[in-house]
């Protein structure tokens, strides 16, 4: 992937390497996502993917190589940092507050982005900023019916809406998905997979890890291949499927 030579990377990581004693997990990751591009990563159970976007995110840090958001390095900011520099994150496990309505897990994070705190204690007005940054931000997501709900009723489907719905109200311009069809009903797959289309095609950055192979070849400007901890082969998806090596390194395996 070449960027535009007048804008940077949205992100990029040179020679990224992650150790574990003497188990090499990541190594000489040299990866760059230009602004507004969508990559996908591929590859089979423990080939690093998660791994890279915790590297990415700022979850883990790094044992050798570097992490650059924007042009800028932040190899050594944590997670926090580079969400306020506009770096989104979800995980495959789900972190929501599931104590808590839809409506206040969206409004936190609209609260803390607009320079506030993570105060879940105080019941702000439906006219306070951040309560109608989340309302939108649901409505936006197809959950407005479901804002006053907890969080811990919803349905897996849903729960992946309220992530991306966060992700919305947080503001962020790059977008790290973990799996974000995983263990959703196939009814509500299409139904993310046009949200995550139409987010990028706002103009975000996304870079999003998925076993769904039709999903990622259907949104994914760029496939990146993980094979071990190494970067196998990054191209259009088309060319990326039909690379003899990645073939090779995938036979009888799910992609």
């Amino acid at each position: 992937m070449t960027p535009d030579a007048t804008t940077p990377p949205a992100l990029a990581t040179r020679a990224l390497g992650y150790r574990v004693g003497g188990a090499i997990i990541l190594e000489d990751i040299d990866l760059e996502v230009p602004t507004g591009a969508f990559l996908g990563i591929i590859g089979p159970n423990g080939a690093g993917k998660s791994t890279l976007l915790n590297m990415l995110s700022g979850v883990g840090r790094p044992t050798s190589g570097t992490v650059e958001l924007d042009g800028v390095d932040v190899t050594r900011l944590g997670a926090a940092r580079r969400a306020r520099r506009g770096l989104g994150r979800t995980f495959q496990t789900s972190t929501l507050f599931e104590s808590l309505s839809a409506h206040e897990n969206v409004r936190l994070a609209a609260q803390v982005r607009r320079g506030g705190t993570a105060n879940f204690w105080r019941a702000p007005r439906r006219s306070d900023p951040a309560s109608r940054v989340a309302d939108e931000a649901l409505d936006r997501v197809g959950l407005a019916a479901q804002s006053n709900t907890l969080t811990a009723v919803l349905s897996h489907g849903e729960k992946r809406k309220l992530e991306l719905a966060i992700l919305l109200a947080s503001d962020a311009r790059t977008l790290l998905l973990d799996e974000p069809m995983a263990g959703v009903n196939t009814e509500d797959v299409p139904v993310l997979r046009d949200l995550i289309g139409e987010l990028h095609g706002e103009g975000r950055t996304v870079v999003m890890v998925e076993h769904h192979l039709a999903v990622v070849i259907g949104l994914a400007q760029y496939l990146a291949v993980l094979d071990s901890g190494r970067l196998l082969a990054v191209g259009a998806p088309q060319e990326v499927i039909a690379n003899d090596e990645v073939q090779q390194a995938y036979l009888g395996q799910p992609l």
